[in-house]
């Protein structure tokens, strides 16, 4: 740690670094950041920098308002996008009291907890999203539909195309703060994008997704385009998902391999899977926490094949079936460090330190207590018959927000990952949105109504 530091220091000496952001998220998943100078920062890695956590959702009541964000010197990185001028850096922070202990509603104290379960019985947890978006001319001020950048669709390549270059630029300002990606493409929808991020542990992941994010509006800003990482804009087309391979390791071991297993998935791998189908339910509210992610989960669009649509509304497991919760992909079979699972009903608008904590937490309590795994689906899960998924034991994701957060509020799971204080700060807020969300008359309603009524 301590050469972290003298790394950090001397590097702002050197390439002339005047403004340091300390970044740090609240329990939605909002990014936070406070700037310091130079001159603050042993400061602030020896002890913190106060500020008033009562004035961020969800963190802390009045008469307990004082914390500390305490600068990570490991996710040090200058910021690529302010150019001219001395430059400036960011580091995200953990949350802590003020006696230095961590906090209780810091969500990457809650990743960093379950991680440290993971760890205890052996096992490092790595992820590799494939973060999908929108890119619209403009920002919709007023509620109207957004205007997409263009009429693309799965792969299209068109020379010029401004998605093309967006992701190019988006890509390189990426991969200058050590964040590596793997694949881009455009999506399915007009304006779609998603770019796949490189493999890494659940916290750098985490720590990467946010910075993801923000790199993407800074690059539409450069562009004067928009970009969104709302779950389904659109009712007719597919909305955005954030579809995450994971794995566990011992040491340098994938402890998914297994060979010789079916599919080289191993005892720990299946139970794992287990542990997802079975509290599927539990987790959801944290996976997909806005009204509208249930738009994606269920919208008519996703449920046409011709659509494109790939988000999973029902709880089973398959072999290359896209139509599955949870995947196990057929790349790469031969190779054993390869071998892992998908999941693919997170979007890109979640909390990644609140999903990647509840997903570990439910795959760890699926090997902890020795989960059977039921057999995978075969068949289209969205072409089957209420009755046929019935028959073969699939039961369905919930289907509201309402509905995720009463599955939730009966889960001691998600109560003892999140711990108490997120756990019931997540459920009043998400309480609120859906009573906001019910009162409201839509544009459905009037159009629907006026004429005949």
């Amino acid at each position: 740690m301590e050469k972290q530091q003298e790394f950090v220091l001397r590097t702002l000496e050197e390439r002339d670094i005047r403004f340091i952001r300390l970044w740090f998220t609240d329990v939605l998943g909002f990014l936070k950041s406070v700037a310091v100078a130079p001159a603050e920062l042993e400061g602030a890695f020896a002890e913190g920098i106060g500020f008033d956590g009562s004035a961020v959702e969800g963190f802390a009541r009045v008469h307990e308002s004082d914390m500390l964000a305490k600068p990570d010197p490991s996710t040090f990185q200058v910021l690529p996008w302010r150019s001219g001028g001395p430059g400036s850096a960011r580091m995200f922070c953990d949350i802590l009291m003020p006696d230095g202990t961590p906090s209780y509603a810091d969500p990457r104290n809650v990743l960093k907890r379950t991680l440290g379960r993971a760890a205890d019985h052996g096992f490092t947890f790595y992820t590799h999203p494939e973060i999908e978006f929108f890119l619209f001319k403009e920002r919709p001020e007023d509620g109207t539909p957004p205007k997409p950048v263009d009429a693309g669709g799965y792969f299209d390549h068109s020379p010029h195309a401004i998605g093309h270059d967006f992701r190019r630029q988006a890509i390189l300002m990426l991969e200058g703060m050590g964040i590596s990606v793997e694949f881009s493409h455009h999506e399915g929808a007009p304006g779609q994008q998603e770019i796949d991020l490189r493999y890494a542990d659940a916290l750098t992941t985490a720590d990467n997704i946010m910075t993801f994010r923000l790199v993407m509006k800074e690059v539409a800003l450069e562009q004067e385009v928009h970009a969104s990482f709302m779950p389904k804009p659109y009712t007719e087309y597919p909305g955005s998902g954030m579809h995450t391979h994971m794995s566990l390791f011992e040491g340098d071991r994938n402890a998914f391999y297994e060979p010789g297993a079916e599919y080289q998935l191993s005892k720990i791998g299946r139970a794992f899977i287990a542990g997802l189908l079975r509290h599927a339910a539990d987790i959801t509210a944290v996976c997909n926490q806005w009204v509208n992610s249930y738009k994606r989960l269920w919208g008519a669009a996703a449920r046409t094949a011709g659509a494109g649509g790939e988000a999973p509304a029902y709880v089973c497991w398959g072999h290359n079936n896209r139509s599955a919760l949870v995947r196990v992909p057929m790349y790469k079979p031969q190779k054993g460090n390869s071998t892992r699972i998908e999941f693919r009903s997170l979007d890109s608008a979640c909390n990644p330190y609140l999903a990647f904590a509840v997903i570990l937490a439910a795959g760890l309590k699926g090997i902890e207590e020795g989960y059977q795994l039921p057999p995978g689906a075969e068949d289209d899960v969205w072409a089957l018959t209420d009755a046929e998924r019935r028959a073969l034991g699939i039961e369905p994701l919930p289907e509201s927000l309402l509905e995720s957060i009463d599955r939730m509020e009966r889960s001691e799971l998600v109560a003892e990952t999140l711990g108490e204080h997120v756990f019931d700060y997540f459920l009043r807020n998400k309480r609120a949105e859906w009573e906001e969300y019910r009162r409201q008359v839509t544009e459905f309603e009037r159009y629907r109504y006026l004429p005949i009524l």
